[in-house]
């Protein structure tokens, strides 16, 4: 019934690995610090070490600078930084003038970049300043007399804006310059010649994200495999080590790397990986797996064993992979390895990296409301992790040759000791980052290690994404690649020792950073989710899912009266009609008669409750949401045909609700004194209106259901709920939670029907005070006539109803996010969610490239049965909307394209 992707068991070391996944933050610290990796008597020696490089960082400065001294110059907690970045977008991502023209005008009237100008040495900076400098100033709006106005203006006024495009598009090519080695990889190859004399290495990097496309992955893997020729002909036998090597992202092999993927991803992508690392081979170089995001961690993991086994590539040294230290999993990832390499009788190449997707991993964790963060919330605990897993790696020589990849001064430090007994390692720093600190290193002498460049190659379209990551994350002023050239900043300060710093923190975890389920503080708790990328926990919900798989349910009038009028039917589900979830008896209009009544006489004693009473029972029916989240999820999907992920989402919106309308009902209903300015006594108090009708749709038959009741009860009214005729079992089982955690059965009740018996009949009754609806246009609008017709008083009426959601693409939107997010909108809840996006503009421009993306990941799309996680795409809810949408299918089929 539930099927899952391929989960295989693990070993004690893997488990280990999904342990601290979930683990408490405290509990990592306390781990790392207990490992005590440094010895006592090599601290001092560290911190002379790491003296002696911050000094000789900074009067190297004084000559050169390069992008150090720009990050400085520019640090993103300063405005020009920020409208850096907007430059970058708008040279980078837009193709067409005129767009470019007005984003400049728009982003680049603020800063005041003169007064940058002139107070670095490095020409780079002063090179970008002036052309930075010379956009803002031409084309503000705040006139002055000064020399560089009238100089400008006339320059524009004879040569136009497309000009100083021009000139800026120069300082900004600079700077791409800086990071990308070479357009193509024959151009990079020759370009990296020069400091290869000096004592560097390369490992080659391909630009560009992951696929979004089967035919993205095949360019992708034909590029790898253009690049791994071209770099084994230039390293000419010279090994792993000492030659240059390229890095792989798996993300670019297949687009859809992911979890609901798991067995076909592990599948071909351990295939494809393999003919890469193959081919690597016969010309004898390296070949590096790049981590990425870190639900991603556990399948690169199955992946990376499947190839490091395989017998063909007995003999070769030259296979590795990056391991992130800010993970709180790093120690137990390089024990697994280190176990693996040896069962396997390998020896392979480990780059250890701080991590670049740092602040993706905390606001992703944070939506998906998980337990805890994957990664460290403090940077001194990162450093103290790099440092812990350092050591692990220099006391297995026999299976890994470590590669230390680091801008940081200290860290180099540490590395140097802990390796003092061995000479096969070796550094790595970013292209175009960290020369000033890797030149004395690499140069023959006191130090003499080698060092390894990472070094894209690629277009400058292909670099903006590359671009901000790497500003976002050396960019912020608390960046050692910042600090190590800022005079400001006290070398004693650079120094430290993090063990000791991180030892002396009173509160381990970053008191600003709260936990996913604090992110609203005093307010309410965020909604918990379920992280598939822990296999453990997705095999937990599996097991909990699997005993509703048969299970059937009931829906009936809540009214308690004997009708013989009431009609039972059977309720089946949307993927596979002839299974039945359960049985509905239908309500009347006498039971709609008798509900009424009933909830005007529980409305008189509910809405005298106080507030804060009223908000306690409506937090106990969100831990009663939570506490059967599984049988909700199983039926969500077999009565409304969910995706399990959609399901899971769906319960975490109604627990929102109930959370949210507790807080605003403590928050906003407390009776309040007023100012009596002539000695009157005033008071401010909002009691509920009467009986509330609440008639919600399929389509969100949980959350929406939820939110209309519990938003009525918050307020102190008594509810009458309406399920939608498709959907009665969720009503029913929601309603069933909210009586249990104590409202009371005759302030709200459940009348499962139809819409021209019940809908009908509440609408009309003048007993009802206020109609809460969700549903198309056309029945608001008769529910809206019904109730002007009445007689007496204005009657509430809160509507959400149907529409045309559009999106508008210009030529500013980078397409790989726009077609993921376009995929997300219009295709989850099988395109029938109130909010599924219905109409895609896009700019000339950018429509071909959009539209190529657009139909290549929706061919990704897999259509199916809604129980199993591979699923995209579930059934339509019935057979009258899949007639709506055939005929609509039709009706486009002859008159567009």
């Amino acid at each position: 019934m539930f099927m899952f992707a391929s989960l295989p068991d693990r070993d004690a070391l893997r488990l280990a690995i999904s342990d601290a996944y979930r683990r408490d933050e405290n509990a990592c610290v306390d781990f790392l610090l207990k490992q005590d990796p440094l010895k006592q008597e090599s601290l001092l020696a560290i911190e002379s070490t790491a003296r002696d490089l911050v000094q000789q960082v900074r009067q190297e400065r004084l000559g050169k600078g390069g992008i150090d001294a720009f990050l400085y110059q520019y640090h993103l907690s300063s405005e020009e930084g920020i409208a850096l970045m907007c430059l970058a977008e708008g040279l980078l991502r837009i193709p067409d003038k005129t767009t470019i023209d007005l984003l400049l005008r728009d982003k680049l009237t603020a800063p005041d970049w003169q007064t940058s100008l002139g107070k670095s040495d490095s020409l780079f900076v002063n090179a970008a300043t002036w052309g930075l400098m010379l956009t803002g100033r031409v084309l503000s709006a705040n006139d002055n007399n000064n020399h560089f106005k009238r100089v400008f203006k006339g320059m524009v006024e004879r040569a136009g804006e497309p000009v100083i495009r021009k000139a800026v598009g120069e300082a900004m090519r600079i700077l791409g310059k800086q990071f990308i080695v070479g357009r193509h990889i024959s151009e990079a190859l020759k370009r990296a010649q020069k400091p290869e004399k000096l004592g560097y290495r390369f490992s080659y990097d391909m630009l560009g994200e992951a696929a979004r496309t089967a035919q993205d992955a095949e360019r992708y893997f034909k590029a790898y495999q253009d690049a791994i020729a071209a770099i084994g002909e230039a390293a000419a036998q010279r090994g792993p080590i000492d030659g240059p090597g390229i890095s792989i992202k798996l993300s670019a092999l297949y687009p859809r790397y992911e979890i609901g993927r798991w067995s076909e991803a592990v599948d071909l992508l351990s295939d494809r990986l393999l003919k890469l690392a193959q081919q690597a081979k016969g010309y004898n170089m390296g070949l590096t797996v790049d981590a990425e995001e870190a639900d991603r961690l556990e399948m690169s993991l199955d992946i990376i064993e499947r190839v490091l086994r395989d017998s063909s590539l007995e003999g070769w040294h030259g296979f590795g992979l990056a391991v992130q230290a800010y993970q709180k999993r790093a120690p137990f990832v390089i024990d697994w390895l280190i176990a693996t390499a040896r069962d396997a009788g390998r020896k392979i190449m480990v780059r250890l990296v701080k991590g670049a997707y740092w602040d993706t991993e905390i606001k992703d964790s944070q939506i998906r409301g998980l337990q805890e963060y994957p990664v460290y919330t403090r940077k001194v605990s990162t450093d103290v992790s790099y440092i812990v897993c350092a050591k692990k790696l220099a006391d297995a020589a026999d299976v890994i040759f470590p590669q230390f990849a680091t801008h940081n001064a200290q860290t180099v430090a540490v590395v140097m000791s802990l390796m003092a007994q061995r000479t096969d390692y070796e550094f790595q720093c970013l292209q175009g980052m960290g020369r000033a600190l890797y030149d004395p290193i690499v140069t023959p002498g006191r130090y003499a290690r080698p060092c390894r460049i990472y070094a894209p190659v690629g277009s400058h379209e292909d670099l903006l994404p590359y671009l901000v990551r790497r500003l976002l994350e050396n960019g912020a002023n608390t960046s050692f690649v910042n600090r190590i050239v800022d005079e400001a900043s006290p070398i004693d300060d650079l120094v430290a020792d993090p063990l000791a710093k991180l030892a002396a923190l009173v509160i381990k975890p970053h008191p600003q950073i709260p936990l996913p389920k604090d992110i609203y503080g005093a307010a309410r708790q965020n909604s918990r989710g379920i992280d598939f990328s822990d296999s453990l926990a997705a095999k937990k919900l599996k097991a909990q899912l699997d005993p509703f798989a048969q299970q059937q349910w009931r829906a009936a009038p809540t009214v308690e009266r004997a009708d013989a009028e009431r009609v039972s039917k059977t309720v089946t589900e949307p993927r596979y009609r002839q299974n039945s979830v359960g049985e509905v008896t239908e309500g009347t209009s006498a039971d709609v008669d008798q509900a009424l009544t009933q909830a005007h006489a529980g409305y008189q004693t509910w809405h005298r409750l106080l507030p804060v009473n009223r908000a306690k029972i409506l937090l106990q029916a969100s831990d009663l949401l939570e506490e059967n989240e599984p049988e909700l999820v199983a039926l969500l999907v077999r009565e409304a045909g969910k995706s399990i992920p959609d399901a899971i989402g769906e319960v975490r919106e109604a627990v929102d609700f109930c959370r949210y309308y507790a807080e605003q009902a403590e928050r906003t209903l407390v009776p309040q004194v007023l100012v009596g300015p002539t000695g009157e006594s005033n008071s401010l108090q909002l009691v509920g209106r009467g009986v509330v009708a609440c008639i919600s749709p399929w389509n969100f038959p949980l959350a929406i259901f939820t939110g209309q009741v519990v938003a009525a009860l918050a307020a102190g009214n008594a509810v009458i709920a309406k399920p939608a005729a498709q959907t009665p079992l969720i009503g029913a089982r929601a309603v069933a939670l909210l009586h249990q955690a104590g409202v009371p059965k005759d302030v709200l009740q459940l009348l499962p029907g139809r819409g021209s018996v019940i809908g009908d009949r509440l609408i009309n009754d003048e007993r009802v005070d206020a109609i809460l609806f969700t549903g198309s246009t056309e029945t608001a609008r008769h529910i809206n006539q019904s109730l002007a017709a009445r007689n007496g008083p204005l009657v509430p009426f809160i509507a959400e109803t149907g529409g045309q959601n559009v999106m508008i693409a210009d030529s500013s939107a980078l397409p790989e996010q726009l077609v993921v997010d376009v995929m997300t909108s219009a295709f989850y809840s099988a395109g029938q969610r109130c909010s599924c996006l219905r109409v895609l503009f896009i700019q000339n421009d950018i429509a071909d490239k959009v539209m190529t993306l657009l139909q290549g990941a929706m061919a990704e799309l897999r259509v199916g049965d809604p129980g199993l996680l591979t699923t995209d795409i579930g059934p339509v809810i019935d057979m009258n909307s899949h007639k709506t949408l055939s005929d609509h299918v039709s009706h486009l089929e002859k008159i567009g394209r």
